[in-house]
């Protein structure tokens, strides 16, 4: 029985990121969704937010929990007896990084390994980055994540776009 965990910022989360939860979920006995809790980026939604909505998309998955995480992500391997980090890969430039991050884990945690997914074919473009600058200019995205995700992203538009108009300062 190996136990592995998916580490990501899923800022949201997106259909891509849920296709490569469940068919790892077909392989781990166990897999632990990790929702880092403090990337060196500028977040849209809170930790609170992204769990839930992490939570809700994997629901239908019954070997699959969520939860947040800081620190080092071996670290949070380790503290759940996980020996496999899952990472998806979509793109050719997303295998440079995966592979120094790979190199990396491997230096700090010899006895964890790194196992990679390649993005299905109808994901293989899609990122959260991409998933919200979409929605947040009013395009569809309702094939690109779950109804939780979608849902959040209109009332957030909704939020900012109030929130501009209130800072609109009048001129003379």
């Amino acid at each position: 029985m190996t136990k592995a965990i998916y580490p990501a910022t899923f800022d949201p989360v997106t259909n891509g990121h849920v296709d490569i939860a469940q068919r790892a979920s077909k392989i781990f006995s166990e897999l632990i969704v990790g929702v880092y809790d403090r990337p060196m980026k500028s977040l849209l939604f809170s930790t609170a937010e992204r769990l839930e909505m992490t939570r809700q998309a994997v629901a239908h998955l019954p070997n699959v929990s969520v939860e947040s995480y800081h620190g080092l992500t071996v670290d949070f391997a380790k503290s759940h007896d996980a020996t496999v980090i899952v990472r998806g890969l979509r793109v050719l430039s997303d295998f440079e990084w995966e592979l120094q991050l790979s190199l990396t884990y491997h230096s700090l945690a010899p006895d964890i390994e790194t196992v990679c997914f390649m993005a299905s074919q109808e994901y293989s473009f899609l990122s959260s980055s991409i998933l919200k600058d979409i929605a947040l200019n009013g395009g569809n995205v309702k094939h690109l994540a779950p109804s939780v995700v979608v849902a959040a992203l209109q009332k957030r538009k909704t939020r900012l776009n109030e929130d501009n108009v209130k800072n609109v300062s009048v001129r003379d």
